[in-house]
């Protein structure tokens, strides 16, 4: 115990740095932050690389809260994750608040392989995202300057900006300046932080911890880049040709509680293979569908004389498809 008491004592009476000296308080945060800056850039490499099996969607503006603005972008993005593949674990309406976004944005960007969020880009005083984001990850905004070129060639003044330069100081420069200052992490590599993947679009993907995508929330722009993008998240995928999920579906004539125990029987019987069991009422109208969803395809296919005969329907493409029997029995 005395020889423990010594190594303490030993150790307690070796000089410790002066923190009061300005240079040695200086070289110990320059020195944390270095480590901090080093292992933020090692992470967010190893996020830009991984293989990506879940996705994360935040869809961002005060009109979609408040109904103003119909949101189809998510819906797009699920079917999108579905082809891919990727299984969509969350989607998050939230306002323009920069707490909000960046609380949902590191959140999200820790808990799954890829992030788009949607919306807040422009060039007006509540569009914050790019603000927000950087903030979040304590990143500075930087003038992207191919954002700003590929800017000037590709987008026209509004037809009431008659006197527009890009060459004269003014409020409406100063807005599209700012759809050009983007999140930088200027220790790492820059053509892996902002993508161009549509020569017919001036707009970037800003990427940023290497996961988390910022996307426009005009739909059109919306879909264009996210097709765009497909062909860098492929080699990423655990099916190369980017299908590794599949739907069966099927129509059956049968009340949703008729067929409920059944369902549940084949829910906990197909679990251990992947395979999720789904049941939708569709309202107006004589059928209901039953689905199978999993990645299992053989699996699957050899399932579905059992579901037909289970729920006494048929194997459709379509919801819609078993429908004609039903409007001919109408029109009868």
């Amino acid at each position: 115990m005395f020889a423990r008491i010594g190594q303490v004592a030993r150790h307690l009476s070796r000089p410790l740095p002066n923190y009061a000296h300005p240079s040695a308080a200086l070289a110990t945060r320059s020195s944390v932050a270095g480590n901090i800056m080093s292992s933020s850039a090692a992470t967010a490499e190893n996020r830009s690389q991984r293989m990506i099996h879940t996705a994360g969607c935040i869809i961002i503006g005060d009109e979609v809260l408040g109904g103003k603005t119909v949101d189809t972008n998510s819906a797009h993005f699920a079917k999108y994750c579905f082809l891919l593949g990727m299984q969509l674990k969350r989607v998050e309406v939230i306002g323009d608040d920069e707490a909000e976004i960046g609380e949902a944005t590191r959140r999200m960007s820790e808990n799954y392989d890829f992030v788009v969020t949607s919306g807040g880009i422009g060039p007006t005083h509540d569009d914050i995202t790019y603000e927000s984001i950087a903030k979040a990850f304590g990143l500075p905004l930087k003038l992207h300057e191919e954002t700003l070129e590929r800017m000037k060639a590709l987008s026209k003044p509004h037809p009431s900006q008659k006197n527009f330069s890009w060459d004269v100081p003014s409020p409406a420069l100063d807005a599209k300046l700012s759809m050009a200052r983007l999140p930088i992490d200027e220790s790492r590599d820059i053509k892996s932080q902002v993508l161009f993947v549509d020569e017919s679009l001036w707009v970037p993907i800003s990427v940023v911890n290497g996961n988390v995508h910022i996307l426009p929330g005009i739909p059109r722009l919306f879909t264009q880049l996210l097709d765009g993008l497909k062909p860098l998240l492929v080699p990423r995928l655990e099916n190369p040709e980017g299908k590794g999920v599949y739907r069966i579906l099927f129509s059956t004539p049968m009340a949703e509680s008729e067929v409920a125990g059944y369902l549940k029987t084949l829910a906990a019987e197909v679990e251990s293979k992947g395979v999720k069991v789904g049941s939708y009422p569709r309202w107006g109208r004589k059928r209901n569908s039953v689905t199978l969803v999993g990645k299992d395809k053989e699996y699957m296919e050899s399932l579905v004389p059992q579901i037909e005969k289970g729920v006494d329907g048929i194997r459709v493409e379509r919801e819609e498809d078993a429908d004609e029997s039903e409007d001919e029995e109408k029109g009868s």
